[in-house]
């Protein structure tokens, strides 16, 4: 079938708004600490149950000291203090600029790769982080009465916003050297499907330290009486799972087979539409109106994410 790589990487797209919708609902019903907790452990359910079919082992099995060293990095930058921000900017300004602050991630990344792994910061990936943060700025700066710039946004949830895609950056180039140390773990003998599966093994690393990360800073708020209510709210539940089914399960899962089907850097463009696609779905359930600075604001950040994979 002609451009099926395409099409998959579309469905990702719609997977991650479905995400994003949700996980805002969940985190003002839940609590973005509990959602996190109760997602994340979803997700480990889930994953463990796919390892098994797949590999015969429903955990992680060949990976060594240095895969859950760089893995657990990779949790607790972009789990615990990347989606800890992202839900709290949730709270704050919603899913829709939420969303938007995540076009930082691929520039970020990029520079995280070269700062961490001495990979090559090209020109390329300086302009894009130049065109995000333009396409952002347009969307939450206005000038009105008078030649005074402002912030359309509140400061709390525009600083979430910029942690959660330095998080989601650097977690995932911390993510790509527990990878590399996790293929090269592995041994001659091991099941076939093992290669394919391997980033589902490694997420589920990345869940259990996320999860447990985010029950430690529970505890240490005394907020854990919050997590015990949390797993009593039914339609809260029901969130948290199609959060976890559209997020690390589904949307994972259609990521890497879209890339068996077409070039990464098609594959990963379309995959980073969310902000394009949330916009009116999110103003029909929140009734809000949105401004055209708001939609050029993305167009601009989508070039800028365009810019970054396609040239």
């Amino acid at each position: 079938m002609n451009h099926l790589g395409e099409i998959i990487s579309l469905g990702v797209a719609a997977s991650w708004t479905i995400t994003a919708l949700f996980a805002d609902k969940a985190s003002h019903r839940l609590g973005s600490n509990s959602t996190n907790v109760i997602r994340l452990t979803l997700a480990i359910v889930f994953l463990a149950i796919i390892l098994w079919i797949g590999v015969g082992h429903p955990y992680p099995v060949y990976a060594n000291r240095e895969t859950w060293y760089w893995l657990t990095l990779s949790a607790l930058v972009g789990y615990v203090f990347g989606d800890w921000c992202l839900f709290n900017c949730y709270l704050s300004v919603g899913a829709r600029f939420g969303q938007l602050f995540m076009t930082l991630a691929p520039p970020i990344a990029a520079i995280a790769a070269w700062g961490i792994l001495g990979e090559n910061l090209s020109w390329k990936a300086i302009l894009a982080m130049g065109v995000t943060l333009c396409g952002i700025a347009i969307s939450i700066l206005s000038k009105e009465g008078g030649d005074k710039v402002h912030l359309t946004l509140p400061l709390k949830g525009v600083l979430l916003g910029l942690g959660a895609g330095l998080g989601q950056g650097v977690g995932l180039v911390l993510s790509k050297i527990g990878l590399q140390h996790y293929e090269s773990a592995l041994p001659p003998d091991a099941p076939p499907l093992m290669s394919d599966l391997m980033p589902f093994a490694a997420t589920m690393i990345r869940a259990v330290v996320g999860a447990l990360g985010f029950l430690m800073l529970m505890a240490f708020q005394r907020k854990l009486t919050e997590l015990r209510s949390a797993v009593n709210d039914g339609k809260g539940l029901g969130y948290a799972l199609v959060v976890t089914l559209f997020g690390p399960v589904l949307g994972v899962s259609l990521s890497l087979l879209a890339l068996q089907y077409t070039h990464a850097g098609i594959a990963s463009t379309l995959m980073a539409l969310t902000p394009v696609f949330i916009l009116i779905p999110y103003a029909v359930i929140y009734k809000q109106r949105i401004r055209f600075r708001e939609i050029l604001g993305v167009v601009v950040s989508m070039s800028g994410i365009a810019l970054f994979f396609l040239i």
